[in-house]
Parts: C-alpha cells; structure tokens; sequence
C-alpha cells in the first residue's frame, strides 16, 4: 500500500515512524508546507507523548507543499491526514473523491454534519475511511473490552475514564477553537469514543467545568447516563500552558469484579471477588502501529473497518458536542439523540 501523510507535525511524524515499521507499507510521499521539516528536519516537534522529534530521510519519497499535488499523484494509494481538526472533512473528501483511501486524524471532524458528510462520500466511492481512534488499540483499552466482551466482569455498574495534559505549547491552532475545537473536544473525545465503543450511546449527558483558553484551561466532568449502570463519567482536559504531564486512566467495576489501569505506572488489573489481583500483560506493539496496520489492512481489500467503525467516530463527535453544550449550560442535561 502506497501512502501519504498529509502535515509533520506531532502526531504526523508519530505516524510517520510507526508507517516505517510496517513491511507492506511504502511510505511514498509527504505534504507539509514548512521547508524545514521536507527536507526531513522534524527535531523542533514536540507534543505531549514521546520525546522530541528527529531527523528523517526523505530523499526517496516525494514532497509536496499542497493537499491538491498529493492527490494528483496517481502512484498514491492512501493518504493519512495528520492535519488541524477544521481541515480534516475538506481534506478527507477531496481525498476519497480522488480515489484514495483515508486515515484521519481524530476528532473526525468540528460537527457531526460534517463527519457524516464524509461517511456518505466514503460510501459513494467505494474507499475505506477510518478515523485514527488509537486508544482502540492500547493494550489496556483491548483488554478491557475483551473483559466486558466476556462479561467476565459482571453487569457494569461504575465506568470512569480520565484524561489530563498541559495546554499544548507546540502550535497555535490547537488553542484555537475553531481549528481545533478546544483542548476537551480535541483530548477527550478518545475516551467518548472509548464509551461509545464500550456501552454504546448514552440516554443523556450533563457536564461542569471551567473554560479559559488564554491560561490553557480547558477542564470537564461528564456524566452520561446508562440503564443499569449507576455511573459513567469522562473527565479531565487542559491543565494550564506548564509542564503539567500527560496522564490517561480508567476505573470499571461490575458485580463480579474491578479492572484499573493508569498510565503512571498502574498496569491493567483486575480485582475480583475473593481472587487474587491479576495482572493483564502487555504486547510490546505500538498501538500507532497497529492502528495503521488494521487501516492498512482494510485498504488493501477494500473492506469497512469494523473495529474502528467511523459511524462511531461520528458519534463522538456528536457525542462531545453535546457534552460541552451541557457543560455550556452550567451543567444542563441533554438528552442524546445523535
């Protein structure tokens, strides 16, 4: 599969190294606008996962400054766009009208409007689209799916997912709502789509929180309700323009037992009754990685990606719009009719 990434930014070249591990991947083209980072200087790139960027070679691979010279290219098979959120319907659109398939980025897209409208022109033109919902493929988000899929948890009773980092300080777009949509829509939206995934879409959302992008304070509590289940909340978001360090975790218990996983150095475990705690081992795959294989994968045979549906990916979408709409109200229920 022949495939260009579209924007070297941070999550750009975090694709960027993942696609060069994987044997039936060829990298064949790049698109930034900057000099610097074509000829193949990405050490300025940080973000809030890994350490800094590197340098590459891309003396073998074309490079392009525009979207409209990447999808002239008929030698490209796929693009995966790895630009800000309020390019990635356009870009996506275009992409699939010149027949390549598409990887975004999350969020899919600004509103569910436009995330559906890629969808259709998906449909239309016979190409996969999948949207990089990575958290799908971290070793302790699988297992806890594999849990429930099981059900050797039990009926769900308590869900909490959490998500913090720093405001980023690596760009301007991401402070910029109408690019990027705000610091909860653009990190938080994972962990919608992880309870999306996980429970399915939920009866109705209320959430609280405090807004103040000019000091990189973007922060939420989200509740959404589920029958049968006591509560299921999704909170975190930006923690000021500092060095606030990145952390994601999660909290499931159901009658029979409680799984835990926190990126600070809990690994996945699972609590039952009158067990011993049992740790749930990790593979040693980039979920990056993985991600694009499974796109990749699909690609090749013209196949819908079920375990990244984007109908879901649109849901999230929709989802954390009505979940700042709430928030937006001083905590206001809002009944989920996506």
């Amino acid at each position: 599969m022949k495939i260009s990434i579209l924007g070297l930014g941070f999550m750009g070249s975090t694709h960027l190294k993942a696609l060069l591990g994987i044997p039936n991947a060829k990298l064949t083209a790049v698109m930034s606008a900057s000099e610097r980072k074509l000829a193949g200087d990405l050490s300025g790139i940080r973000g809030n996962l890994g350490g800094p960027g590197e340098l590459m070679d891309f003396s073998h691979v074309c490079k392009y400054r525009t979207v409209e010279d990447v999808l002239g290219d008929p030698d490209i098979e796929a693009v995966d766009i790895c630009l800000p959120t309020d390019q990635h319907a356009p870009v996506a659109i275009a992409a699939l009208r010149a027949g390549k398939h598409v990887l975004v980025e999350k969020p899919m897209a600004l509103d569910g409007k436009a995330a559906d409208e890629m969808i259709r022109e998906a449909e239309h033109c016979g190409r996969t689209l999948m949207v990089a919902q990575v958290l799908r493929f971290f070793p302790a988000y699988r297992h806890l799916a594999a849990l429930l899929g099981e059900r050797r948890l039990g009926p769900v009773r308590y869900a909490f997912f959490r998500r913090r980092t720093a405001a980023p300080r690596w760009g301007n777009w991401q402070v910029d709502t109408k690019q990027s949509g705000g610091g909860v829509f653009d990190l938080l939206i994972h962990d919608v789509d992880m309870c999306l995934n996980l429970f399915g879409v939920p009866q109705a959302v209320s959430a609280n929180g405090h807004e103040d992008l000019p000091r990189g304070i973007d922060c939420i509590v989200a509740n959404l309700e589920y029958p049968g289940i006591g509560s299921v909340s999704v909170t975190g978001g930006w923690h000021h323009l500092s060095d606030y360090p990145f952390s994601m975790e999660f909290t499931v218990t159901g009658d029979l037992a409680t799984v835990e996983f926190s990126s600070t150095g809990r690994p996945c475990t699972v609590y039952a009754l009158g067990a011993d705690a049992l740790v749930l081992e990790s593979d040693e795959k980039d979920p990056y990685q993985a991600q694009l294989e499974y796109f990749i994968e699909c690609a090749s045979n013209n196949r819908r990606p079920e375990k990244c549906p984007p109908e879901q990916s649109a849901q999230a979408v929709k989802l954390t719009r009505l979940i700042l709409e709430s928030r937006e109200r001083k905590g206001e229920r809002v009944r989920c009719d996506l």
